[in-house]
């Protein structure tokens, strides 16, 4: 029992920044170990009581994620006092060789911290008459925890109800029940899957911005560099085409503004064009004041939403 309690303390000091389990199925196999009690019980008449004892085993099997099915081998044996069968096996010692098919379910599977349950059967032989060993049907009921040291490596301590049909001792049956405490390792094969990196982000088109004064549509020095500036990016790109949307602020009326906006737009083309770029490259947009940069009431007049757009694409 001291043994359990020692290792449930060593899981609780185990870092939290442990990994979660990658959530892909796979193969695993593990060991395990740990101290086994068993029943007091009546063999031929003689009542035995054994000493605590010890276990060991190893297991193979396939993670679902959340569900699992193994197949176990577990050997437990148990010195025993107040007997005496003379010369008997069971004599001295009581020891049962375990077969065992488990299905489990992991909750929390892929974290840090996993709970289970699970239960098995199989065949026990039983160190209980020679020269011929005892064979039972064998069950058992396990409640456990793991802790994932790694994407592909688990440390578990668990608790476990195992017993058998009445294995037979000169004749007569007796009662072979036990609870093991158990820690144990397991490997699951494979790397993790690769989570493919997401594609990268599509190139923004280069675009540049015009501004004009309220009412305006001629282009002032400043606009007159940064559509040079537009024209040299498009003459880079080779084979390309330029949008240019024209917008107003909010002050006019809607329809002038729809106007207006078109002719900041062919203010722009004509001296993309100036600058060399094809005027079958360049198409003209006007949006008015349907889309201001910069949200206004009506009537408002806002620089920065009389504008020009340029889009090279």
């Amino acid at each position: 029992m001291k043994r359990a309690l020692v290792a449930a303390a060593a899981i609780a000091a185990l870092p939290i920044a442990a990994y979660a389990q990658s959530p892909t199925p796979g193969f695993y196999g593990g060991v395990e170990g740990g101290a086994n009690w068993l029943f007091n019980t009546t063999i031929a008449g003689q009542n035995v009581i054994p000493a605590t004892g010890w276990a060991a085993g190893a297991k193979f099997g396939y993670d679902f994620i959340g569900p699992r099915v193994e197949v176990e081998g577990l050997y437990r044996e148990n010195q025993t006092a107040g007997a005496n069968f003379g010369g008997a096996a069971i004599n001295g010692k009581i020891g049962q060789a375990d077969v065992m098919a488990n299905i489990l379910y992991d909750f929390n599977a892929g974290g840090v911290f996993v709970p289970y349950i699970g239960a098995g059967a199989g065949v026990g032989f039983v160190d209980s008459q020679l020269p011929i060993n005892s064979t039972a049907f064998a069950y058992q009921a396990i409640l456990g925890v793991g802790y994932n040291f790694s994407e592909n490596l688990r440390f578990n301590v668990e608790g476990r109800y195992i017993g058998t049909s009445t294995p037979q001792f000169a004749g007569s049956g007796w009662s072979d029940n036990s609870i093991a405490a158990l820690v144990g390792i397991s490997f699951k094969f494979g790397a993790p899957a690769e989570v493919a990196p997401p594609p990268p982000p599509a190139p923004s088109a280069p675009s540049f911005m015009v501004f004009f004064d309220w009412d305006r549509s001629n282009l002032s020095q400043q606009a007159l560099t940064t559509i040079r500036q537009a024209a040299d990016a498009y003459k880079t790109k080779g084979n390309a085409r330029i949008t240019a949307t024209g917008h107003t602020d909010r002050s006019g009326p809607e329809s002038y503004n729809m106007a207006l906006s078109l002719r900041r737009a062919n203010a722009v083309k004509d001296a993309l064009v100036r600058d060399g770029v094809p005027a079958t490259a360049i198409s003209v947009i006007g949006k008015g004041e349907a889309q201001p940069l910069v949200p206004t009431a009506d009537g408002v007049r806002e620089p920065q939403n009389r504008r020009v757009e340029i889009v090279i694409q």
